[in-house]
């Protein structure tokens, strides 16, 4: 099929058919698919035909030369394909004729904007500005699609060569209007935008569109020339921008917008809330004025999302910061302990998050808040000290730990939302005031808080300690005491009364619930490891298998194969885990030497080759009243039980003859009575008051016939001990510990020398502390001491010519 020609028009008659269509889509009046297809036609057809033109003639020319020409296909060279000359003509014609038509069009709307009979200022210029520029834009792209052709082709090839001055339509008009408007009028219309700010930070209501479709056009004027080529028809508006303030290719593209736009903005945002703050603190207080710089923060976050580009954002934010908060550091940081006192906790959450924007600024509150918990733990127990003298009573001084706990704990979780550096500081707090205070004074020896936990512990769960505690208040109250543990420095010591007291609970069967027991024994194992719980774990091990011996001995004497004369139940204990001493020298009375030998007999064929060593300190028995006004029941321990048994022949012994014959020290015989004398049970000579230094071997005790008490059955066992007693236990308890630490530590200097081989002397210090911490604070001399102790045993030496190294002897 032949291909029709196109009819040849020169460039004026063709601009004449497309300059109406420009005017109409100009002025946003609108055009028929078939008219924009008509337009698109024409600049196709006069840029393809002008080059078949030239073509055809380079053809004749060098034909009638004689040269051998190639035949053209498809009009691809006409198309600038092959030699680029005719394209080049054609499409630099309609270029220049666009180019004078944007500048038309764009003196149009400068006539308006500078006219003097109708200069536009303020909101009215921006009013115009936006509306002109939105036209402008939309139309520019409308117009881009018609030169789609040119853009492609004659203008792809001259930004290809290096070409900087040509642009692709829709730039073009950006360039020009740049150019032509923009440049001389952006001031003003910056102006008329801050402005417009102001207002609205003044509490007035405003057009914000008028304020976005500014900062549109800025934006997309700021693309970059020298990187037009780079552009597609879809160009980038503030919309879509990534918020990535770190990229240079953005804030190269936002040039304009930063230039002549962001940084005005900055400085007039400065020095607006500078004044207002000045005015602001004077007239009102520090609590008010955090609250008013919050709103302002706020407002100014919403502001950028509704009309400023998001790479202001930060921006803005930091220069409110500097202005409203760290030019307030030292009001803020004076304010913070008088809200602290005043329990203002949501005053104290807005000061964290206000603070929390400025770098450094929380540290010195961090600092202050440790030194606030500290004197108000301290404080606490310093109260519970005075009220009472009885420093021995764990729950008050507990609660107390508890109570101040609790309160810094819910600031630190919502106010300060879990800052690591303010639950640092919480703490340290914490134990400071836990291991040094007015109580733990009183007994620079030892750690009081750990064995006063200790007691604690063993209050909530034996019988009667408690009382109407349900399942949930056992669990939380075990988890409270794991909260106090958490801060004790020497646990070892609380490991010691712990354990102790444990055994009492298990032994004499005062324990309120295996089950509590066995889940406070799991979290100690969870905080301290395995190691720390195995002996505690193993006692409850043997209880359960003492109570399967005693089912088996009790089948022996409920088939008569054993006899007794009274009821007769024991533990049988290993000698490892239990923290038990034995007996001192005891003669324990006849009916139950029987019952001891039964049962070693049923023990030995049970168990050959096995010893027993009986605890008769540690062992309970029950007697019944027979002469008193009442039938009382006595619940003894074995020692008080020989020595009341000797009232059965005499109401009046001599103190003497007490010790004589049970063959009890003269401590333990003074214990003894002393709590048969606290209990009314025997009386000294005219209702004396016992004093153990006034009894001699001659001080008669007799039986009170007249005993009263409010219960039937008297538990003897559970008269505290007296102050002299406790302090012999803490004495003891105090050996005890030091004994153990001391081989702790040399265990600790050896495994790591055996490790390392050779270790210099401050890693050694340090691995040592690092080891041996979890269980408790080691002092370094004491480490030393133990060096030079290894040292002289041989474990380990000096190397020569290197003092501070060491090195492990195998």
């Amino acid at each position: 099929m032949a291909r029709a020609q196109p009819c040849q028009k020169s460039i004026e008659e063709v601009w004449n058919e497309l300059e109406e269509g420009l005017k109409k889509i100009y002025r946003r009046e609108r055009i028929s698919v078939s008219e924009y297809m008509l337009l698109y036609s024409t600049v196709y057809n006069y840029c393809t035909v002008s080059s078949e033109q030239r073509n055809n003639r380079e053809r004749e020319a060098a034909i009638r030369r004689g040269e051998n020409v190639p035949a053209i296909a498809n009009g691809r060279r006409a198309a600038g394909m092959g030699n680029p000359n005719g394209a080049e003509f054609a499409g630099i014609d309609v270029y220049n004729k666009l180019k004078s038509f944007f500048d038309a069009s764009i003196e149009d709307v400068l006539n308006t904007v500078v006219t003097e009979d109708c200069g536009l200022e303020g909101e009215d210029l921006l009013k115009y500005y936006t509306e002109s520029w939105r036209d402008f834009a939309f139309s520019s792209k409308v117009v881009d699609g018609l030169f789609r052709y040119l853009n492609r082709h004659w203008i792809k090839r001259e930004m290809d060569e290096g070409n900087s001055s040509v642009y692709e339509t829709y730039v073009l008009a950006l360039v020009m209007w740049k150019h032509k408007l923009f440049e001389d009028n952006n001031e003003s219309v910056t102006q008329a935008v801050l402005q417009l700010i102001e207002r609205e930070r003044n509490g007035e209501g405003i057009n914000s569109s008028l304020i976005s479709g500014v900062v549109d056009s800025y934006v997309e004027l700021g693309l970059n020339e020298g990187q037009i080529q780079e552009q597609s028809s879809t160009l980038p508006t503030f919309q879509n921008f990534p918020n990535c303030s770190g990229s240079q290719d953005l804030q190269n593209r936002l040039k304009v917008y930063l230039d002549r736009f962001e940084i005005k903005l900055l400085n007039e945002t400065r020095d607006y809330y500078r004044l207002e703050a000045e005015a602001f603190i004077q007239s009102n207080t520090m609590t008010e004025y955090m609250k008013k710089v919050e709103q302002r923060l706020k407002e100014e976050d919403e502001r950028c999302d509704r009309y400023l580009h998001q790479y202001t954002k930060k921006r803005l934010a930091h220069e409110l910061e500097s202005v409203l908060i760290k030019k307030r550091l030292d009001r803020f940081q004076a304010e913070f302990t008088t809200l602290l006192d005043l329990k203002r906790d949501e005053d104290l959450a807005r000061m964290f998050s206000l603070c929390s924007r400025v770098d450094g600024a929380l540290e010195p509150l961090k600092l202050e808040f440790l030194t606030f918990v500290t004197k108000k733990g301290e404080e606490a127990v310093e109260r519970i000290a005075a009220e009472s003298n009885d420093t021995n009573d764990p729950k008050p001084y507990i609660r107390a730990i508890l109570d101040v706990h609790r309160r810094y704990l819910n600031l630190v979780t919502h106010a300060f939302q879990n800052d690591s550096g303010f639950v640092q500081s919480f703490d340290k707090a914490c134990n400071i005031f836990v291991n040094k205070n007015a109580v733990t004074k009183r007994y620079p020896n030892i750690n009081k808080s750990a064995e006063l936990l200790a007691r604690y512990s063993d209050l909530l769960l034996r019988k009667g300690g408690i009382r109407s505690l349900e399942d949930n208040d056992v669990e939380d109250q075990l988890n409270e005491t794991m909260v106090v543990f958490k801060y004790l420095e020497d646990k070892d010591i609380f490991q010691k009364y712990y354990t102790k007291m444990l055994a009492k609970r298990l032994t004499t069967e005062m324990s309120a619930s295996d089950d509590a027991e066995g889940r406070m024994i799991s979290k100690l194992k969870t905080m301290c490891g395995f190691e720390y719980t195995n002996n505690l774990q193993r006692m409850f091990t043997d209880v359960g298998l003492s109570r399967d011996l005693n089912e088996k001995f009790h089948e022996k004497i409920a088939t008569g194969q054993v006899f007794l004369k009274c009821d007769f139940t024991s533990m049988v204990l290993g000698s490892g885990a239990w923290p038990l001493s034995q007996s001192a020298l005891f003669t324990i009375p006849p009916i139950l030497n029987e019952c001891l030998d039964a049962f070693k007999q049923f023990y030995s064929q049970q168990h050959q080759g096995r010893k027993l060593t009986w605890l008769y300190h540690m062992s309970r028995g029950e007697l019944q009243s027979t002469t008193l006004p009442r039938k009382y029941t006595f619940v003894t321990w074995t020692p008080q039980m020989a020595v009341i048994l000797k009232f059965n022949d005499s109401l009046t012994h001599t103190f003497g003859d007490l010790k004589d014959d049970t063959t009890l020290s003269k401590e333990a015989t003074l214990s003894v009575v002393a709590s048969l004398v606290k209990c009314d049970l025997l009386r000294l000579p005219d209702g004396a008051k016992f004093d153990a230094h006034a009894i001699t071997d001659s001080t008669e005790l007799t039986l009170n016939e007249n005993f009263v008490n409010k219960k039937i059955k008297v538990d003897l066992t559970r008269i505290q001990m007296g102050k002299m007693e406790a302090k012999q236990e803490s004495d003891q308890m105090e050996k005890t510990v030091d004994e153990d630490r001391k081989m702790i530590i040399q265990a600790a200097i050896v495994r790591i020398m055996k490790m390392r081989k050779r270790v210099k002397h401050n890693q050694l210090i340090a691995e040592v502390v690092e080891q041996i911490t979890p269980r408790f604070i080691p002092k370094i001399p004491m480490i030393k001491k133990y060096i030079d102790i290894l040292m002289e045993k041989e474990y380990m030496k000096r190397v020569e010519d290197e003092k501070d190294l060491y090195e492990y002897i195998a």
